[in-house]
C-alpha cells in the first residue's frame, strides 16, 4: 500500500510539473505573439487554455483522492494540499498568458507604439520566475523559493517604469490612447503573472519547513 501511495506521489508531481511547463510555454508564446503581431498565434495560445483547464481538473480530483483514500499526515499532506494551491496559481498564470493573447489582437492591425523593449524584459522575470519556482517545487529547495519571492520587487519596478513611460505618451497624444493602454494591460498582467509565481514560492517554502510566509514584508 505504502509503494502505492509512493508512486501515486510521483504522479502528481509529474503532472504539476507538466502544468508549470505549459504555463511557462504560453507565457513565451504569448510575448512573441506580441513582438512579431502573430494573430495566429495569438489565437493558439487562446485555444489551447482548454487543454489547461482539463489538466487543472485532473489535478485537483489527484490531490482530493489522494487525501481521501490514503490520509496522509505531516510532510505528505502539506505536499498535497501545497499541490492544490500551486496547481490554482499555475492556472492562474496560464489565464494571465491568454489576457496577454487578447490585447496582442487588439494591437496586431496597428503601428507599434513605440520600440517593445521593457516588456520583453518583464516577461523574461516572470518566465525566471515561474521556471525557478517549479525547480523550487520538484527540489524541495527552500532557498531557490526565497529567491523567486525576492525577485517579485525587480517586476514590480519594471512595470511601474513601463506604467510611467506609457501613460507620458498619452499624456502627448491622445490618439496613442488605445494602444498605450493595451500595453499597459500586458504589463499589467505579467506583473500578476510574478505576483502568482510568488504565492508558488512562498507555499513550497510552506511545504519543505512547515512555515507560513506570506505576508513577509520583505523579511524572509
Amino acid at each position: 500500500m505504502e509503494r502505492h501511495f509512493d508512486e501515486e506521489l510521483r504522479s502528481l508531481h509529474e503532472n504539476i510539473l507538466k502544468m508549470g511547463i505549459l504555463a511557462q510555454e504560453a507565457i513565451f508564446k504569448s510575448i512573441e505573439a506580441l513582438k512579431n503581431r502573430d494573430k495566429s498565434q495569438a489565437q493558439e495560445i487562446i485555444g489551447s487554455d482548454g487543454r489547461i483547464d482539463t489538466l487543472e481538473l485532473e489535478i485537483d480530483e489527484e490531490c482530493v483522492d489522494l487525501i481521501a483514500r490514503h490520509q496522509p499526515v505531516a510532510s505528505d499532506l502539506r505536499f498535497v494540499t501545497t499541490g492544490m494551491k500551486i496547481n490554482a496559481e499555475l492556472e492562474r498564470i496560464a489565464d494571465l498568458a491568454v489576457d496577454i493573447s487578447q490585447r496582442v489582437l487588439e494591437l496586431a492591425d496597428k503601428p507599434l507604439l513605440k520600440p517593445l523593449i521593457d516588456i520583453p524584459k518583464l516577461s523574461i522575470i516572470a518566465q525566471n520566475m515561474v521556471r525557478d519556482a517549479i525547480e523550487a517545487f520538484v527540489k524541495k529547495d527552500v532557498e531557490l523559493a526565497k529567491k523567486v519571492i525576492l525577485s517579485d520587487s525587480e517586476a514590480d519596478k519594471l512595470r511601474n517604469l513601463i506604467q510611467d513611460e506609457l501613460f507620458d505618451y498619452i499624456a502627448k497624444d491622445c490618439n496613442a490612447a488605445p494602444r498605450a493602454v493595451a500595453l499597459l494591460l500586458i504589463s499589467r498582467h505579467l506583473e500578476r503573472i510574478c505576483d502568482h509565481t510568488t504565492n508558488i514560492a512562498e507555499d513550497v517554502v510552506y511545504m519543505v519547513e512547515g512555515k507560513v510566509i506570506k505576508h513577509h514584508s520583505g523579511k524572509i
